[in-house]
């Protein structure tokens, strides 16, 4: 498995108090033939993240409009998103889109810590937070943060998530254990927390964000994702396989894309978005200080 780099896709530049630096998180929705519309996080001047997009023609590899403003903004002091928005995924139910978000919270005197808000994303392309509430709150189960799910239809109204937990801030080198768990609904609304999902090993990949799944038509399932190690690398791009959606094994060696020798992922490559698109797979996924130059585009040599 090998993924072919087709270049920095979109750099971001000062567009509006709240879209001042970074595009992180890329997200993309269909629009029409090769159009997709990308929403991703961008920083204001005190780190706060909103919600902004782009618009890229995925088969030509370039950038075709630029949105100049945000379409959702992060909350108020107080609210569960009062630091930022990192989008999911967008999915369906009963006939609505919705996009799950990490909202980051950084309480006076406290540890920063994510909860999971859900944003219906309209007709109009506009985004609408469902709720002052967090749709996915911190719980007995996941106690300390919560991030970035990934949400898929399996048929007969049934949903699988998969999530990143806090389990400590330090592992006792340094580094936090963030995992990846599992969730199922029968609507796409109520939850199920299954508990963690992907294995981890404290020293080898022990802090994982925002997974991304494949699942082919034989149900074998394909995640990649961004881990760090806990032995002072950044971020990479990780992988792990499971034959049903459910067990699942880290085989990292397949991952199939690394950083670059130099340039704008030369430092540390994460947040991927995996899709399929005219029987092709492509990747979004960011490079440089966690998105701040932007997200490139790769395409799955197969072959």
């Amino acid at each position: 498995m090998k993924w072919k780099k087709l270049g920095n896709l979109y750099a971001p530049e000062p567009l509006h108090p709240k879209l001042v630096s970074h595009a992180a998180n890329p997200l993309p929705i269909h629009l029409e033939g090769d159009l997709f519309r990308v929403f991703y996080s961008g920083r204001d001047d005190k780190k706060r993240s909103s919600v902004g997009y782009v618009d890229v023609d995925i088969a030509k590899g370039k950038t075709v409009y630029v949105h100049q403003e945000p379409v959702f903004e992060h909350g108020a002091d107080g609210s569960f998103y009062s630091h930022g928005v990192s989008i999911g995924n967008c999915y369906e139910a009963d006939g609505n889109r919705y996009i799950l978000f990490m909202g980051w919270q950084c309480p006076p005197g406290e540890h920063w810590r994510g909860e999971v808000g859900r944003l219906i994303l309209t007709s109009e392309g506009s985004l609408e937070l469902e709720g002052d509430r967090p749709f996915m709150p911190l719980d007995k189960t996941d106690p300390i943060s919560l991030s970035y799910p990934w949400v898929e239809g399996e048929g007969n109204n049934n949903y699988r998530m998969w999530y990143g937990s806090t389990v400590n801030w330090d592992a006792g080198n340094g580094e936090m254990v963030h995992v990846i768990k599992a969730a199922t609904s029968e609507d796409g609304h109520q939850w199920s927390r299954l508990g963690v999902s992907v294995p981890y090993e404290v020293g080898v990949a022990q802090a994982f964000s925002r997974p991304t799944v494949v699942r082919e038509p034989s149900g074998e399932c394909r995640m990649w994702f961004s881990y760090r190690s806990g032995t002072g690398t950044t971020y990479r791009i990780g992988h792990a396989f499971s034959p049903d959606g459910e067990d699942w094994e880290l085989r990292l060696q397949e991952t199939g894309i690394d950083v670059s020798d130099s340039g704008w992922d030369s430092e540390m490559i994460e947040y991927p978005f995996v899709l399929r698109h005219q029987g092709h797979l492509y990747m979004l996924y960011n490079g440089n200080g966690y998105g701040q130059s932007g997200f490139g585009l790769a395409i799955l040599d197969e072959r």
